[in-house]
């Protein structure tokens, strides 16, 4: 009480107490404790004269204890209603009337916390047994109350207060599934439309960040369309995706993407869907899923654009130049290999690459011929895929 009455003995009338709480002079006060800040209010109250006073000081004092003492205004006002029927303010705070015997003490936590620390943890039924063996078999009479301990009540005290702060377990984080595409590899079994789609960063310097490539490589034709964005966002990535879709000559079915974020939200999700085109994503320890689009990435993204940084503001000028330039050269100019499936004795599928079957991507593709152990078989391509429809 020394310190209350240190920090509180200049403030002895109301004009002091206004002065105060108007901001001019500030009080550094401390309340030691609950029942110091009781008795401090109850000295208050009664220098004032707190009885005598007019409703407006009643409620400069309410005010002033209230920031002083930090307890709400409504509990200075009970408080203060305490002081008025008794003259005396106490703390009536006692133990609830229904309130449980504590069956486990403090000693049987920090003995659950040391056998656990023992064992690693063991299921709730192990963890009993332990328990058990540790009083009937050994006689340690620590663990006479721990005996009958029940699963659910070992699994609350473990995940007590006490518990927690002489042995905290974390666990690693939990991946939650994403219900956006379908995990699983394309079939397009030689129909254009399926594109393999994938971003390419073109660096970052003295924190500024470079444009990003999105690379689309249909899987039957080769086709390929590239465009530069500045930021992987929904701002600049949906006007792009949209442009490199309508940039393919045929329907697009297929829509297949790593799990990078940037794909994988609702946003694109609803564009595609609303385009009636199925989007699918690349299975975990499956490195082939998508690897059509990455070699592409490096034979041509890099090979003509770089590894240099590119700042972000430059992705208008550079999408200008992949659109325009860079992905007619690719598609009309630039010869790959087409695979020739073969389907040995066994049954396994093995591709080759003759020299026959390197053509652009605008070219024509013959029909898709799959050698089996009963000769060749020809498969419907490109080829009749961008026929054009009989007239009626």
């Amino acid at each position: 009480m020394m310190i209350v009455k240190l920090h509180s003995q200049r403030l002895q009338t109301l004009d002091e107490i206004r002065h105060f709480l108007s901001g001019a002079d500030p009080l550094d006060f401390k309340v030691p404790s609950r029942n110091d800040a009781y008795q401090w209010i109850e000295d208050a109250l009664r220098q004032l004269c707190y009885k005598r006073l007019g409703k407006a000081d009643k409620d400069l004092v309410r005010d002033y204890l209230s920031k002083v003492s930090g307890f709400s205004r409504a509990q200075i006002t009970r408080l203060i209603q305490q002081f008025r029927e008794t003259g005396k303010i106490r703390d009536h705070r006692g133990k609830p009337a229904n309130a449980f015997s504590r069956h486990y003490q403090d000693a049987d936590v920090r003995l659950l916390a040391e056998v656990d620390t023992l064992h690693g943890t063991l299921s709730g039924p192990a963890t009993r047994k332990l328990c058990e063996r540790a009083f009937l078999v050994f006689g340690d009479t620590r663990f006479e109350r721990l005996v009958r301990i029940s699963n659910g009540h070992l699994y609350n005290l473990r995940h007590s207060t006490g518990y927690q702060r002489r042995r905290r377990s974390v666990d690693k984080t939990r991946p939650s599934p994403v219900r956006i595409g379908e995990r699983r590899k394309p079939f397009p079994d030689g129909r254009p439309g399926f594109l393999r789609v994938d971003s390419i960063h073109q660096g970052d310097l003295d924190g500024i960040k470079g444009l990003y490539h999105i690379n689309a490589v249909d899987e039957a034709t080769q086709m390929q369309v590239i465009v530069c964005v500045e930021r992987i966002s929904e701002r600049y990535l949906l006007p792009a995706l949209e442009q490199m879709l309508e940039a393919f000559p045929f329907v697009i079915h297929n829509f297949h993407t790593d799990n990078g974020s940037e794909y994988i939200n609702h946003r694109v999700a609803d564009l595609l869907e609303k385009l009636r085109i199925e989007f699918t994503k690349s299975r975990s320890r499956q490195t082939n899923d998508n690897t059509l689009v990455e070699s592409k990435n490096g034979s041509t993204v890099r090979k003509h654009l770089g590894y240099e940084h590119i700042p972000g503001r430059f992705a208008q000028q550079v999408n200008a130049f992949t659109v325009n330039v860079l992905s007619p050269y690719l598609n009309f100019h630039r010869p790959c290999f087409f695979p020739e499936e073969i389907i040995d004795a066994k049954g396994k599928n093995r591709k080759r690459y003759p020299y026959t079957n390197l053509m652009t991507p605008y070219r024509q593709r013959p029909e898709r011929r799959v050698h089996t152990a009963c000769g060749w078989q020809v498969r419907t391509g490109f080829r009749a895929a961008c026929r054009p429809r009989p007239k009626a």
